[in-house]
């Protein structure tokens, strides 16, 4: 295991910044996940970890000795890509053991780390396949087996769930943050996916334009966002935001409720117009908008589908809701967070 740390990295490709500046640590065995929208950078920043991409400046280190200059595989760090890079002519067997038998590792010594890896993701059975008669999962298994073979002292992770349809990425989601508590390799993960990264990591990096915007565990990126993007992009609904007092004030959609359910605290109340509702099951979207606000600011409430006054609340009408003090979030008008006193 290990740790890796990275100050003031920057990629440029020209006069563009990829990467602008970003400095992180991860401690050993820990699960880190960098999360932002596609293109922010994120598959980079790894890249670079990994040896793969040079930058234009900064230092990578690992265990604290600076690896700028080896090349990936001297690094003792394994990375699993989106697309898992399989070989279609090999058997998973031969996929799983060619990182090995580049580095000319004995044969001997191949076939008992091949057996233990595939026994550790619990696909022995399909050794003898090859990679077009394997489902979407059983690919991302072997691609992981594979990387884990060289025992790496640290895993990267791109969007290794990005293939998979929606059932089977939350079964491999639980089942990839259960392999790492269980090894203890140090992690770090990248996806567009809040889904993901709020239900996989430690902690979460969250990165737009090329720089970190916080960096936290889920509980604090989500209830105590540092910013306006953080805000928005982490949560569904996105955390609603209206203008006050020159700057924005936040409240999630969990936190907006009729009013005659909050029954204890200050709270501030708002006259919200419901316009449309839709029913999930667990919990129903109110789509609105308040009173004194521009019909094109939608606001949304996220309700118990059980709530008894939910007969009461109609689209087309009024009604009072409202949202404790405590709940609501200030952001100045450069998008930063505040406390308010």
């Amino acid at each position: 295991m290990a740790t890796v740390t990275a100050t003031e990295i920057t990629k440029k490709f020209g006069d563009v910044s990829a990467i602008d500046g970003v400095s992180l640590s991860v401690a050993d065995g820990e699960f880190l996940v960098l999360l932002g929208p596609s293109g922010c950078g994120k598959t980079t920043f790894l890249r670079i970890i990994a040896g793969l991409e040079k930058q234009t400046a900064g230092d990578i280190a690992i265990d604290g000795m600076v690896v700028n200059d080896l090349p990936p595989r001297a690094r003792g760090i394994a990375m699993m890509f989106q697309t898992y890079g399989l070989y279609p002519h090999y058997t998973v067997r031969d996929n799983i053991a060619f990182p090995l038998k580049t580095q000319r590792v004995p044969k001997d010594e191949i076939r008992t780390k091949v057996a233990w890896a595939s026994a550790l993701l619990g696909i022995e059975h399909l050794l003898d396949r090859r990679p077009r008669q394997l489902s979407g999962g059983e690919r991302q298994r072997v691609a992981l087996a594979r990387a884990l073979v060289r025992e790496p002292t640290a895993l990267l992770l791109d969007e290794p769930l990005s293939n998979l349809d929606a059932k089977l990425r939350s079964s491999a989601r639980n089942e990839i943050k259960q392999f790492q508590q269980r090894v203890g390799t140090t992690t770090i993960y990248v996806t567009h996916d809040q889904v993901e990264a709020m239900g996989m990591g430690d902690r979460i990096a969250v990165i737009d334009h090329g720089r970190v915007r916080q960096i936290g565990t889920p509980a604090s990126i989500y209830d105590d966002p540092a910013d306006r993007f953080v805000a928005t992009f982490v949560g569904t609904p996105p955390m609603n935001l209206i203008d006050w007092n020159g700057g924005h004030l936040g409240f999630r959609p969990e936190d907006f409720l009729p009013r005659e359910m909050i029954e204890n605290g200050e709270v501030t109340e708002f006259s919200f117009f419901i316009e449309r509702s839709e029913y999930l099951g667990s919990e129903r979207i109110v789509y609105g908008r308040l009173e004194g606000r521009s019909a094109a600011q939608e606001i949304t409430a996220k309700l118990p589908p059980a709530h008894v006054p939910l007969a009461a609340i109609r689209p087309g009408e009024w009604h009072p809701f409202a949202v404790r003090n405590d709940a609501l979030r200030y952001f100045d008008q450069s998008g930063v967070r505040r406390r308010q006193s």
